[in-house]
């Protein structure tokens, strides 16, 4: 079973099912769910990626294709 359907035969389950189920589903997960939302992206964060995008999109920041990525981050290639 893909984990679409998964997600989906999860989803209409909760949907339907008692609050003692979903409260007992939240305290296996609450941990996780908790590191999920610490992640904040703040405006500057946002600032900082729209130079970089911009840099990109003009030309003047090297960029590398996805195997040109993966083969320096393997070291089988070396950056100037």
């Amino acid at each position: 079973m893909n984990t679409m359907i998964i997600r989906k035969k999860l989803h209409d389950y909760i949907a339907d099912a008692d609050d003692k189920k979903i409260k007992g589903m939240y305290m296996l997960l609450e941990d996780e769910i908790a590191k999920k939302e610490d992640f904040v992206c703040i405006s500057k964060h946002l600032e900082l990626l729209d130079e970089e995008k911009r840099k990109h999109v003009a030309g003047v920041s090297e960029s590398y294709s996805w195997e040109e990525a993966k083969e320096i981050i393997r070291g089988n290639k070396i950056i100037d």
